[in-house]
């Protein structure tokens, strides 16, 4: 890992701006969401935007988005060969390559904001290239050891690494790891707290409208379109983002927030679908972290029957730290293998061995997902539901059957 190769391409393709401000989002958890609501709600203010996430979940399209509409394959294609013709020798990743067709794409688009989602880390990411004028770090969690390290301290020195001098750094951790801001102190980067320099407030009981404030200005807005509690920390994140530009390119009225709050979606984060009676969510969580927040959004939303659980996963998850998490909340287990998932897919027997003295270990063992979401379905009453989770290619094969 390393930002030479992309620096070099970049420079022979002559890449400046991607936008007249560049948000940059990194985090475990909450990247996604975060992106989307910082997208719905520039747009809503009337600023073109654009947006590169990853990964995709049906098609390689869904990384880019230009004012609200993913990327069309002769853009692609054209900016592919920029960075083809560019390259010469010199090797790129699958990541690399697609983020340098981003940041061209986005160059010639005129866009008043530019928001780039890490791919992995932070500091030596390719779209750590661009320097952003705020940078955004959701969480840190442990994901991803074999490239970060093995705890948050390790993790946070990583994404830490996406701040800039003398810009601001928004943190939507509670207690962010000490790495981060003994970093962002020492390269003077303005570091802007959940809980110290901006805060949320839930609805109260009864419902209504949630709370977003900082010292001299104050929200109330509607409940987001994303579900679960933790769509609240994202979006007072995305918020916070958006106030902290130091250039913002055209005003930012409350109305344009609260209509992001309920315009802002984004495939795979507690999607529902309907069959016969049954709720069934998909879901792309996939470490404990993320498992922890659906525990806490099913118990927040009892089902009227029973909760099953359609779970594969990767083998460089913690598998057994995410069925722990969800273990009181789930009644019946369905696994399912991943062996088309690459180098880090496995089939269902191995994941089965890895659960080895969890709630799943007896779950029934299904080939793939599609199977293991049919029998799922084929046992389930009205009045009970489904949770699909554990990888976005989970989430993917999912979607294919219910779409």
């Amino acid at each position: 890992m390393g930002l030479e190769r992309v620096r070099e391409v970049a420079a022979r393709m002559g890449l400046g701006r991607p936008a007249k401000q560049v948000i940059t989002v990194a985090g475990t958890n909450g990247k996604g969401s975060t992106v989307a609501f910082i997208e719905a709600i520039a747009r809503s203010a009337g600023w073109r935007s654009g947006a590169y996430t990853s990964p995709h979940l049906l098609a390689y399209n869904e990384r880019v988005r230009i004012d609200g509409s993913d990327a069309v394959d002769d853009a692609l294609v054209e900016a592919f060969e920029a960075v083809e013709a560019a390259r010469g020798a010199t090797p790129l990743t699958y990541f690399e390559h697609g983020t340098l067709a981003a940041l061209w794409l986005f160059e010639r688009a005129g866009l008043d904001l530019a928001i780039l989602e890490v791919g992995l880390g932070g500091r030596l990411d390719a779209t750590n290239v661009v320097d952003p004028d705020v940078a955004v770090i959701t969480t840190v969690d442990v994901d991803h050891q074999d490239w970060l390290g093995e705890d948050r301290e390790a993790i946070g020195r990583e994404k830490a690494g996406v701040a800039r001098g003398w810009r601001p750094l928004v943190l939507g951790d509670d207690d962010p790891p000490s790495s981060v801001l003994r970093h962002a102190y020492a390269i003077g980067a303005s570091a802007l707290r959940i809980g110290c320099d901006f805060f949320f407030e839930p609805p109260p009981p009864e419902g209504g409208h949630w709370r977003w404030r900082e010292v001299g200005y104050e929200l109330e807005l509607p409940m987001p379109a994303l579900a679960a509690p933790v769509q609240l920390r994202n979006a007072a994140v995305a918020i916070a983002a958006l106030r902290a530009l130091p250039a913002p390119p055209k005003p930012l009225p409350a109305s344009a927030i609260a209509t992001g709050m309920a315009t802002a979606v984004v495939a795979g984060r507690l999607q529902r679908f309907e069959r016969d009676g049954v709720s069934v969510l998909v879901d792309v969580g996939h470490n404990p972290q993320a498992a922890r927040a659906l525990a806490e959004w099913l118990r927040a939303q009892p089902a009227a029957g029973r909760t099953r659980a359609v779970y594969a996963a990767l083998d460089d998850k913690d598998a057994a730290g995410v069925v722990t998490a969800l273990a009181e909340e789930i009644h019946d287990w369905f696994l399912a293998g991943l062996e088309d998932a690459g180098a880090r897919g496995s089939g269902v027997d191995a994941l089965a061995v890895r659960l080895a003295g969890t709630a799943a270990a007896a779950g029934r063992r299904n080939a793939d997902v599609a199977t293991a979401l049919a029998a799922a379905l084929a046992g389930a009453q009205a009045g009970d539901r489904i949770l699909v989770f554990g990888s976005f290619h989970t989430v993917a094969a999912a979607l294919q059957v219910l779409r």
